[in-house]
């Protein structure tokens, strides 16, 4: 079964893609609050007109986010109304509302990582932010739930389909304010399916992630005298790198550390005292996100030995050396946060026999996105899938794009799941 975008289609991503959707976390303070609420009125009509209803929009309460399963980053904004005022989430139903063991759930983010790129499609690719993560994916998704409701009757009236198109994926939120309360409030399917790149092959897994901070808070210096103070820009830098190589070659089985962002100041005629290193772990389980935990905690305090040893006799940095246990604090942003991998059978059957999609292969690795909340949900099945790939599509990066050809391949693999659903779906 072929499904390919409309006119009306592209130019609904077309609209999507001029719409900047990065949410406070990713452009920082003082920046113009995104425009989700609009990119999700825009969605909102366009999924009316192929059928599918509004059943809710907005954002949990303030009070929702003090769990300890919520990045510090979000707890530390959620009090400021405006914070998650401009990002709701949407939530919308084809057909009657129906129970869970005769629905199918699409999950789709609008938000984006910052950085404008330009909006163009020239008949061939999509280029702008969010082209494959995920605005693309969201409206081939409407394509392909048109294309299966005009082949299945039974799609929309024997099974239902909800659609969530939500924010809060991006900026290291881990879907918290976006995903999570949906899926808490019940709107979730027997097969759940995740809309991220994957080249069109269904991923029963996702990791999840922690993120840890080094901050320095030792006293600043002039340029004239650096020895008086603390010099927070050496002694992290020299961290990085010795992360870098300790975390990078510990044994196996182990799962990549990202060494990230390293701040200290602009200027060059003074010593800064203090700043930040940030470093990401992603964890395929629970176990391995303790012991990656425990691997840090170690790492820093052999590094901050070492810099010692290594700087004490450097008059400029006599002082950082003595001092650098002292000022230096590792805590973490987020740490604990759930990890999705499940198996089904017979919904591994529908996809790959009936519906024509294949597994994601076990020996390549997993990332992390807002399907770690389904983890654990009784009675359902949940896979990662959607065109494209994260790094040859230029996801987060310069020049993101989405072939036409991409989209319209996942719209055919939308269209053909729902027809495999309400003709073969599994009775529990």
């Amino acid at each position: 079964m072929g499904a390919r975008l409309r006119s009306e289609e592209r130019e609904l991503l077309l609209d999507l893609l001029a719409l900047p959707t990065a949410g406070p976390l990713e452009t920082g303070p003082g920046a113009p609050p995104p425009r989700l609420p609009e990119a999700l009125a825009v969605y909102a009509r366009a999924a009316e007109a192929a059928g599918l209803a509004e059943v809710h929009r907005g954002a949990p309460r303030a009070a929702e986010l003090d769990r300890p399963d919520v990045p510090l980053t979000v707890r530390q904004r959620a009090d400021d109304a405006s914070f998650l005022a401009c990002q709701p989430s949407l939530v919308l139903r084809l057909g009657a509302e129906l129970p869970r063991s005769a629905t199918v759930m699409f999950n789709v983010h609008l938000d984006t990582v910052a950085g404008l790129e330009p909006v163009g499609f020239d008949g061939r690719r999509f280029t702008g932010r969010g082209a494959i993560d995920a605005k693309g994916p969201a409206v081939a998704l409407l394509a392909g739930i048109r294309a299966a409701v005009a082949a299945e009757p039974r799609v929309g009236t024997a099974v239902g389909v909800l659609v969530q198109a939500v924010s809060g994926e991006e900026g290291g939120a881990m879907g918290v304010f976006g995903t999570r309360p949906l899926v808490e409030a019940g709107y979730v399917g027997a097969l759940n399916v995740f809309c991220e790149p994957t080249g069109l092959r269904y991923l029963p897994r996702a990791t999840a992630a922690a993120t840890a901070r080094l901050r320095v808070r030792g006293e600043d210096a002039i340029d004239d005298c650096p020895g008086e103070g603390h010099n927070a820009t050496v002694l992290l830098g020299f961290l990085a790198q010795y992360l870098a190589r300790e975390l990078g070659t510990v044994p196996a089985p182990r799962d990549p550390v990202c060494v990230a962002g390293l701040s200290t100041g602009p200027l060059h005629n003074r010593v800064y005292g203090t700043g930040e290193l940030l470093l990401n772990l992603p964890y395929r389980d629970a176990r391995s996100g303790r012991r990656a935990e425990q691997t840090v905690q170690a790492a820093v305090d052999a590094a901050l030995a070492a810099f010692r040893r290594e700087f004490a006799g450097v008059p400029e940095f006599v002082r950082t050396a003595a001092d650098c246990a002292r000022i230096t604090r590792l805590d973490w942003l987020k740490r604990g946060l759930p990890v999705l991998d499940n198996r089904h059978p017979a919904f591994e059957e529908l996809l790959s026999r009936q519906a024509g999609i294949h597994r994601f292969p076990d020996h390549e690795p997993a990332f992390t996105c807002d399907a770690i909340w389904t983890a654990g949900l009784p009675d359902a099945f949940t896979v990662v899938l959607g065109p494209g790939d994260l790094g040859a599509n230029r996801a987060h990066a310069e020049g993101e794009f989405a072939e036409l050809a991409q989209l319209d391949g996942f719209a055919s693999a939308v269209a053909r799941l729902l027809v495999a659903f309400a003709r073969h779906r599994p009775r529990h």
